[in-house]
């Protein structure tokens, strides 16, 4: 089905990373009061995050006991505002952030990115996003009026003058936060206030173009909160990402390319660029809400291509972007656990369509899954390990959509969920069914164990492959990539609240 532009909502004309007021700790010790994405954190996790300190920020992103009490969250991060736990910088900036360690160097820029669909072409997802965790994401953000942890992007800088800035500021200047975290990696910020700074890092990164790496429910709930604010329209529909032909009413569309670079070559993606002729429609259902984090009086051109709409907080959301031909990103991989699947169970279905060989040890059978062609996948539930190799592919061909390409075709994640988990196993690849481990393949070999269940390890899909396959407007299942190093959550986080200091 062809996806519709809403003319409702504002276009921007370009990567727009807008300054924000800038939330952050006041305490000593910032490392004990941050923690991972919440997709990455375990209920051990959540303990020892409580155990570090009382005002760790996992009591905003996984709130209460059963980590989805939102009206928690939200009275948690006002009385942290009015205590002076958590303190608004007075200046809106563009952050500096760096996270370096052993065998990791990365550096970006924190700011406000202007939301615009994927029909824009201008922020281009590549995977798909599930219902479930963009509602949850929804009502955390929707409560709390807060966006509480970055997204990652990635953007070809090709050396511009926004990576210049970026290492000049991380090499000679004073941090204004640094954290070392129990890994060993040091995280620092800095904030880039001066007008002409500003002005020189939106002039260079409005004509490129942004992948998201890590955060597609939160884009999509970013997206969801702006319709809702725009137009009136609530609940998480729209957020799925199309993949088909988009059409807008009342525009002219041309095609346009970019790219972003991997260490190896850069991909050229073709993007649809949409210039609405009415531009008067997407005035309407402008928000009346006023952010703390408010446009500065800078030399920064509008981040909205239509005249007269004045942008409000719901039209930005959180986003760390990384220039990728500097610091290419690590992709790691996302494993599967099927509670509902005993190992047995699991074999006897394979052995119908793959070769199964086994291996004694987990270690023995992860060397042999790195090692081997094609799809292929490992199944566990302790010690020893069975590997799957060589699908039959008349039976791999007729499981998969004819209307997609070759190269989506190919993924290890493509396969997995359109023919080993309906076809030979018989259930769908959905959060209901099947859980998520990212990059542990004995955390999953253990919650396999746990559940009575099989663990399902994969190898990491090719950074290259990814791109080529959101170059051609494709989406790759979801939960296929894990980019890294992922952003320290509780770093800064940006509230869109009328004041800070909230009266109950």
């Amino acid at each position: 089905m062809p996806f519709v532009a809403n003319p409702e909502l504002p276009v921007p004309d370009g990567l727009v990373l807008r300054p924000f007021r800038g939330v952050r700790f006041t305490v000593d010790d910032l490392a004990a009061v941050t923690s991972p994405p919440y997709d990455l954190i375990d209920e051990a996790g959540v303990r020892d995050l409580l155990d570090a300190h009382p005002n760790n920020v996992v009591r905003l992103i996984l709130p209460g006991t059963d980590r989805h009490r939102y009206a928690e969250a939200r009275e948690t991060l006002r009385q942290w505002l009015s205590s002076g736990v958590l303190a608004a910088d007075e200046t809106p900036a563009v952050y500096v952030y760096e996270q370096s360690g052993p065998e990791t160097l990365q550096r970006g820029l924190i700011g406000d990115v202007g939301l615009a669909g994927p029909e824009l072409g201008i922020v281009l997802p590549h995977e798909n996003v599930m219902p479930g965790p963009v509602a949850d994401r929804l009502a955390l953000m929707r409560t709390t009026e807060a966006n509480l942890e970055p997204i990652f992007l990635l953007y070809d800088g090709a050396g511009g003058a926004a990576s210049r800035l970026v290492d000049e500021v991380a090499t000679t200047r004073s941090p204004l936060a640094e954290a070392r975290t129990r890994d060993g990696v040091r995280h620092r910020l800095w904030a880039v206030t001066d007008p002409d700074e500003l002005a020189v890092l939106d002039a260079d990164l409005r004509p490129r173009q942004a992948l998201i790496a890590d955060g597609h429910h939160r884009y999509a709930t970013y997206l969801a909160l702006q319709r809702e604010h725009r137009t009136g329209e609530t609940g998480t529909a729209g957020t799925t990402v199309p993949d088909g032909p988009i059409t807008t009413p009342d525009a002219s569309v041309t095609i346009s390319h970019t790219s972003i670079t991997t260490p190896d070559r850069p991909i050229t993606a073709s993007h649809t660029a949409v210039t609405t002729s009415d531009a008067s429609a997407l005035t309407s259902g402008a928000s009346a809400v006023t952010a703390s984090s408010a446009t500065p009086a800078v030399s920064v051109s509008p981040p909205v291509s239509n005249a007269g709409v004045e942008p409000g907080p719901w039209d930005f959301g959180l986003a760390l972007l990384v220039d990728s031909s500097a610091y290419p990103p690590d992709l790691k991989a996302i494993h599967r656990v099927i509670p509902g699947l005993p190992l047995d169970e699991a074999l006897a279905g394979a052995r119908n369509s793959w070769q199964v060989r086994e291996h004694a040890t987990l270690a023995a059978g992860l060397a042999a899954l790195e090692k081997a062609d094609g799809p292929a996948y490992l199944l566990s539930a302790g010690d020893t390990a069975y590997l799957l190799t060589d699908p039959d592919p008349a039976q791999v061909e007729q499981a998969m959509p004819p209307d997609r390409s070759a190269g989506w075709r190919s993924l290890n994640t493509s396969v997995l969920a359109e023919f080993l988990l309906p076809k030979v196993w018989g259930m769908d690849d959905d959060e209901r069914t099947v859980r998520i481990v990212h990059h542990d393949p004995e955390a999953a070999v253990r919650l396999a164990r746990q559940t009575g269940g099989t663990a399902v390890l994969l190898r990491p899909l090719a950074v290259d492959d990814v791109l080529a396959v959101a170059a051609r407007g494709e989406r790759v299942p979801r939960k296929s990539t894990s980019f890294g190093p992922k952003p320290l959550t509780g770093m800064v986080l940006r509230t869109l609240m009328r004041e800070h200091n909230i009266r109950p």
